[in-house]
């Protein structure tokens, strides 16, 4: 979904005033970081579709995601007629250090989504 403009004016025109939109994304610097250390020199400025293997439970399955810089997202999100409530860079749960005890450092000192609060004014 390279441009999100039609879907979130549908989003917000069916949400009361007030109404709130969760949104949660990758963070924008974790596709532009990965890309890099993997030799690649990106754009973070681009708004592109990226695609990477992931091996899950023995499988290796094609993952795409599309990437956008911040200022893509909030003016999409101010363009189609949210006020942005709140924007949080969250942490793991403390479960997580037992359920990927080698992957908590990362998990903990690197950005890995972003949440938004919309509200529909």
């Amino acid at each position: 979904m390279r441009d999100w403009g039609p879907t979130l004016h549908e989003l917000r025109r069916v949400l009361l005033p007030g109404g709130r939109l969760l949104v949660s994304v990758d963070h924008p610097f974790v596709a532009y970081g990965s890309q890099q250390l993997a030799g690649g020199s990106p754009n973070y400025f681009d708004t592109y579709n990226w695609t990477f293997n992931w091996t899950v439970g023995g499988r290796t399955v094609p993952m795409s995601f599309w990437v956008r810089p911040l200022h893509a997202m909030v003016d999409a999100f101010t363009t189609a007629g949210f006020r942005i409530a709140v924007i949080s860079e969250p942490q793991p749960v403390p479960t997580a250090r037992e359920l990927f005890p080698e992957q908590y450092r990362a998990l903990t000192t690197g950005p890995g989504f972003l949440f938004f609060v919309l509200e529909a004014v």
